[in-house]
């Protein structure tokens, strides 16, 4: 876990690799209730027998699933002390490169691409988030995710 004291102190890291997140399984249940959650339910993803038969050898994670980790990402590596709370604000750029097969471990590493002030007393960060799987050089999936922190 990366500690900063303060925003300003983020805000000096900004163009570096601030954090990697601890890794996370990937379990069948996490994809099955993600398929319940958005309505999801490719076979892809939640059938089993069928998906050890497609073109992955296995169901894999959806795509969407490995980006609503981010925050998890963010939690387990970086936290700024003189802080009250962070919001997500969205995402520019999102690509999906790489399969994330069922039973796969995945992390994030963040690098900070901007940090500038905003009204209200905080700062609002784009985050390039790396999400690569365990024993892959392909990351599998390149986000660009927005977030405001308020002192």
């Amino acid at each position: 876990m990366k500690t900063i004291e303060t925003l300003a102190d983020l805000a000096a890291l900004v163009g570096q690799e601030v954090a990697v997140s601890d890794w996370i399984t990937i379990t069948q249940q996490q994809v099955n209730l993600f398929a319940e959650a958005t309505g999801d339910h490719q076979w892809i993803h939640v059938d089993v027998e069928k998906a050890r038969e497609g073109p992955f050898g296995a169901p894999i994670a959806h795509g969407f699933l490995t980006l609503s980790l981010i925050p998890q990402f963010f939690q387990s590596s970086v936290h700024v002390n003189q802080t009250r709370m962070g919001v997500n604000y969205g995402l520019n750029k999102v690509r999906f490169m790489a399969p994330v097969p069922v039973g796969s471990r995945v992390r994030g590493r963040m690098k900070l691409l901007s940090c500038d002030p905003i009204e209200s007393d905080g700062y609002q960060m784009a985050w390039q988030v790396t999400v690569e799987r365990e024993g892959q050089d392909k990351p599998v999936c390149v986000a660009e995710s927005l977030a405001r922190r308020y002192r």
